[in-house]
């Protein structure tokens, strides 16, 4: 079972991001190698933070010791070669699979760019962040990056979005 929690902090506007985070971290995890994380009896559970660009500059220049803002970064709570035991829970029946946290500015300025609502770029980077949390790593190599952005199309196509990868012609 998966449990998706958010917190939504300004200058994030009303809306349904909460739906929208539940939709994407199930999309993501369903079109992943991990799938039946979503049917599993275990409580398994992601943290969405929708906050500001500053924020999330300080979260990057403290862990990714990155001084900048970006548009999401992923915080995994289970190591990857750990993540087909996630079926036990820990001592409580609950796993927390990990934290993403988006940057309001950042992708709303790059929805802009990509002619794409800050909805359905939200829901790419939540989607994007999913998969960090499940092991995914673009930037192990051109390989890895291919095989999570395939994922991440089969994810957003699920839910009636667009390929962020495509090449527009405007």
């Amino acid at each position: 079972m998966i449990q998706v929690e958010t917190a939504i902090l300004t200058p994030w506007p009303r809306g349904g991001w909460e739906e929208l985070a539940d939709r994407a971290v199930r999309a993501a995890i369903l079109a992943s190698a991990h799938g039946d994380i979503a049917t599993m009896a275990t409580l398994v559970e992601v943290s969405i933070r929708y906050t500001s660009d500053d924020e999330v500059q300080q979260l990057n220049r403290d862990y990714r010791h990155k001084d900048k803002p970006t548009n999401v970064l992923s915080f995994p709570m289970v190591q990857p070669d750990l993540l087909d035991a996630i079926n036990q829970g820990d001592d409580d029946g609950e796993t927390l699979l990990g934290d993403i946290v988006l940057a309001h500015g950042v992708c709303a300025r790059e929805a802009h760019e990509k002619n794409v609502t800050v909805e359905a770029h939200a829901t790419h980077l939540i989607v994007h962040g999913t998969l960090h949390l499940l092991g995914y790593d673009h930037e192990q190599g051109e390989a890895e990056a291919e095989a999570m952005e395939e994922i991440e199309r089969a994810a957003l196509a699920s839910l009636g979005i667009d390929d962020p990868y495509a090449v527009r012609e405007d």
